[in-house]
């Protein structure tokens, strides 16, 4: 009967002991469980696709530097179109700058042909003009008359009529020219810009130079040949040619300074506006 009390006093610690154990294993379960679950949590997630990159659009500001930029670029005589049309455009710049060869090429050997014939054949104008009209109307004439025996239709001759718009157009664009001219040389004349003075001054003097070494006839041809050739010279070695007359003209302009300053300044200028009376 003694070994009741001890043999109950034994069982209960075994239970408490199996009750402890049962109760870590839950307990290391949820841990393992939390545990996964923060695992679960940090695990790294794919990341979303990057967004497509906005194409870039230039802005105001950078194509107004671009076209700030170009405009610094020098051009000879203060250039700011193309040379097309700073030559008029149209058909004359199309001839100038050979935009269809055989038209150019034409031109330009019926101006050296009739070069040939009054400078070189020394025939006259008046004369080749008279024998021009001599046969082709004795041609037509024949033609005309014979044209009912051969069996043939006459010669269909134009009946050419001068527009009165063209005339009066030409009339005005050359009077217009001609009172531009001598409005430049009347401000010339009262001394207001010595610039544009000697510019005037050195032209004439180099037409004159010119007028003693040739003709007229001579000197309008080799007009007419320069504005076949530099021209569209100047168009395929433009950038080349702009760098050279930079470097040119920034020499001038430092002549003239000090010839401005030497000579010009001391030199009396007229009135700045001309005296009502």
């Amino acid at each position: 009967m003694a070994e009741q009390p001890h043999a109950e006093g034994g069982a209960s610690p075994k239970h408490e002991t199996l009750m402890e154990k049962l109760a870590d294993k839950l307990h290391v379960g949820g841990k393992d469980g939390s545990s996964s679950d923060s695992d679960n949590d940090e695990r790294p997630r794919p990341s979303a696709p990057p967004a497509p990159a906005a194409e870039v659009k230039p802005s105001f500001s950078d194509s107004a530097a671009t076209a700030a930029a170009k405009a610094k670029v020098f051009r000879l005589f203060g250039r700011e179109q193309p040379i097309h049309k700073a030559l008029g455009g149209g058909k004359p710049a199309d001839v100038f700058l050979w935009r269809n060869r055989n038209i150019s090429a034409g031109v330009l050997g019926g101006a050296t042909a009739i070069w040939i014939l009054f400078e070189l054949l020394g025939y006259h104008l008046l004369t080749f003009a008279c024998h021009g009209l001599i046969f082709s109307l004795g041609v037509l004439f024949l033609w005309s008359n014979a044209s009912s025996f051969i069996n043939k239709s006459p010669p269909r001759v134009p009946e050419v009529i001068i527009p009165e718009d063209l005339v009066v157009n030409i009339a005005l664009s050359t009077r217009y020219e001609i009172n531009r001219a001598f409005a430049n040389l009347r401000q010339i004349a009262l001394g207001k810009d010595i610039k544009k003075f000697l510019m005037v001054i050195a032209g004439l003097w180099l037409l004159s130079v010119l007028g003693s070494c040739c003709n007229f006839l001579t000197l309008v041809y080799i007009v007419f040949v320069v504005l076949h050739t530099v021209p569209v010279l100047y168009e395929k070695y433009e950038d080349q040619i702009d760098s050279y007359g930079e470097k040119g003209w920034v020499e001038i302009k430092k002549q003239y300074a000090v010839f401005d300053e030497k000579v010009l300044s001391k030199v009396p200028r007229g009135p700045a506006k001309d005296k009502k009376q």
